[in-house]
């Protein structure tokens, strides 16, 4: 399973948040949704290029660069979610 820092996505891509390093925004980036097993996706960085937007559990938050650094995800390739949204 490879990880990669959430500032890693390119636009349009998604993944699986894996955890949340310790840091002093942690109680922050919990309670606004980056939670272990949640989809996030990456929608739009600034022209630039700090901070950059995130859509995760239903509403898009921008963070740093240095913010995303903490966050791991597990990389959605577009087979995976196509498998989820069969009907």
């Amino acid at each position: 399973m490879n990880t990669i820092p959430l500032y890693k996505l390119k636009k349009g891509e998604s993944g699986t948040i894996i955890n949340v390093e310790d840091n002093p925004y942690k109680m922050r980036m919990l309670e606004l949704g980056f939670i272990r097993g949640e989809n996030i996706t990456m929608i739009r960085k600034s022209p630039i290029g700090d901070p950059t937007a995130y859509f995760v559990k239903g509403t898009v938050v921008a963070l740093r660069k240095a913010q995303a650094g903490y966050i791991n995800v597990i990389l959605i390739s577009e087979s995976d979610l196509s498998e989820k949204h069969r009907i």
